[in-house]
């Protein structure tokens, strides 16, 4: 559903990456991708359930995934974000979290006049069960872009080829130059949705998509859009013959084993269902009661419950393996369903003309908006307006899904993104940073509107030729979030920026000179060397400032050390010179 206000994720990177060849792939090479995760080369693991330690986790951030996941159970901030979720984390093979709270279903209608849920007698609640199947709502767009690449693969899709060329009355009011990646990266210029549920018939509503004009020329603008997959779908059944709910049955749900994912689930599944809105004029755009059991969204419903863009019900385990499955490369167990070459295809930007709007093909990748601290430029990830989201990150080889019914009774109760946010940021925390030197390092925090200040004691550096070494590991929210060296000479007065260089490991080393860092550093310690200027009592400090919304996974500081010559100033590895940092909103963190 257009509704859920996903903020998108796109670059476009054919030159530089993927090439669409006469329908075959060709992939330039990547760094850190899916299949070269952390679980190395030719191993490819299949799931089962573990401890935080086998997983290389970290126990009690893992925890409180949970503790935090359950204060949304309650006013979040006047109504309950969800009645109930189920959470699923883990690392590799391992899955090290498996676990439900709250309801899955709780309320029989909603009562607009006050504003309240009307709740089933205490008997007839049911709450969650770890394989509660949810509907998925957008992740379903997820399945759909899988199968378009599977067909990328046996060269029956084009790319780069225009949608009309497999639909010719696609390329009506201005969509003749519409091509299948504009539709799988949202870059087509279709506005958000159409309310198709309004024809009558399915022919009626697919000319309706056909007549439709976009609002921007394609490949102009980021602009997400139901449409979009809506579109891919009649693609995908045109050249295969069959329909999409036999489509996922053959290429992805049988293969894998994912027995609870389906489109149109049989009544003999309701119980063990969560329920989502009771919907009704004016907040739907259909009269249909509490939905149980049958897709919440209406365009969807009104196309039989099979829709490129919503409609798949799934549970979490069946979300993990297939998560598991493009962590591995397209394969799982027995079963390859994508080749990692088309894996990479998803895990890689194809808009970088829109900034903040990465996007694979289907995946969006590096939103810190609903992914929290997981957010690198190669974590991909989804949500559904229903509550749901899966958050696949290549770097650490993990991977969370959050289902909840945040739908249940009214869409009205929810808001923002708060509590997979949560998520995301308590299982990139629980995903250990070692330090760099010895057994601890500085710590900034994942704090949001908070500044931490770790400030050194006040040298002398007059004799000139003074530098700074360090260790310096960053991942901050891109532009917003931001790490500064600086130094003060009149006592903290006033601070002027330090500049600075860091090298990476292969790398050629890199020039900070306004003396910040921002953005993802790769997730390795870089060397940091720094001139000093010459003062009689010159302090230094680090300073990191986060904004309200969302943070990255912070930054650490290791191996202090300031000389001049021959003279050691400072060095945090001497207890007398540790002692006196000043650390405000820092930790000394052993992670």
């Amino acid at each position: 559903m257009a509704g859920q206000g996903t903020h998108g994720c796109t670059r476009r990177q054919l030159g530089a990456g993927a090439l669409a060849l006469g329908g075959a792939l060709a992939i330039a090479p990547f760094a850190a991708g899916p299949a070269a995760a952390a679980s190395g080369p030719g191993r490819r693991p299949t799931l089962r359930h573990g401890s935080a330690e086998r997983a290389g986790l970290i126990p009690g951030h893992l925890r409180r995934l949970v503790t935090d996941a359950e204060a949304f159970l309650g006013p979040s901030p006047e109504h309950p974000w969800y009645a109930g979720a189920v959470l699923l984390a883990g690392r590799g093979g391992t899955v090290a979290l498996h676990e439900p709270i709250g309801m899955a279903v709780r309320y029989r209608a909603y009562d607009e006049a006050t504003d309240t849920g009307v709740e089933f007698p205490a008997g007839q609640q049911i709450p969650m069960a770890k394989d509660t199947v949810f509907d998925l709502a957008s992740i379903s767009k997820l399945f759909t872009s899988i199968l378009a690449v599977q067909q990328l693969e046996r060269g029956a899709l084009e790319l780069e080829a225009p949608v009309a060329s497999y639909l010719p009355d696609f390329g009506r009011a201005g969509k003749q130059q519409v091509t299948v990646r504009h539709l799988l990266t949202h870059t087509s210029g279709f506005r958000a949705w159409i309310p198709l549920y309004g024809a009558p018939t399915r022919e009626e509503k697919v000319q309706l998509v056909y007549d439709e004009a976009p609002v921007s020329a394609p490949g102009t603008a980021y602009l997400y859009s139901d449409l979009n997959m809506i579109s891919l779908q009649l693609v995908l059944e045109r050249i295969t013959g069959r329909a999409l709910d036999v489509l996922l049955r053959d290429e992805i749900t049988g293969p894998l084993g994912l027995g609870r994912t389906r489109y149109n689930p049989p009544a003999s599944w309701r119980p063990g269902i969560a329920a989502t809105e009771d919907a009704r004029q004016p907040w739907s755009g259909l009269d249909r009661g509490l939905v149980w059991g049958e897709v919440h969204d209406e365009n969807a419903f009104s196309l039989g419950g099979v829709a490129g863009h919503a409609g798949v019900f799934s549970c979490a385990w069946d979300l993990a393996v297939l998560g598991r499955t493009l962590l591995n490369g397209g394969s799982y167990g027995r079963s390859r369903i994508l080749r990692p070459e088309s894996v990479e295809l998803m895990f890689t930007d194809f808009n970088t003309d829109f900034p903040g709007d990465e996007h694979g093909l289907g995946f969006e990748l590096y939103q810190h908006w609903y992914m929290g601290a997981m957010a690198t430029p190669r974590t991909a990830g989804h949500t559904g307006f229903t509550g749901t989201s899966l958050v696949l990150d290549p770097t650490t080889d993990s991977f969370l899904v959050v289902l909840g019914n945040s739908v249940h009774p009214v869409r009205s109760w929810r808001s923002g993104s708060a509590p997979r946010v949560a998520a995301g940021t308590n299982l990139a925390r629980a995903v250990p940073v070692r330090p760099e030197h010895g057994r601890t390092a500085w710590f900034s925090g994942t704090a949001s509107s908070a500044t931490a200040t770790l400030t050194l004691p006040a040298l002398d550096t007059s004799a000139g030729r003074a530098r700074l070494r360090c260790s310096l590991w960053w991942d901050t929210e891109p532009g917003s979030d931001t790490l500064v060296l600086e130094a003060t000479t009149d006592g903290g007065a006033s601070w002027r920026p330090v500049p600075f260089t860091t090298t990476r490991h292969g790398e050629a080393p890199r020039e900070h000179p306004a003396g910040s860092a921002t953005g993802w550093s790769g997730r390795v310690w870089h060397r940091l060397t720094a001139a000093l200027p010459a003062a009689r009592g010159l302090t230094l400090r680090w300073r990191c400032t986060t904004d309200r919304l969302y943070v990255g996974r912070g930054v650490y500081v290791d191996g202090l050390r300031a000389e001049a010559g021959g003279d050691v100033l400072f060095h945090d590895a001497r207890p007398a010179d540790a002692a006196r940092v000043e650390a405000v909103g820092w930790s000394a963190s052993a992670d």
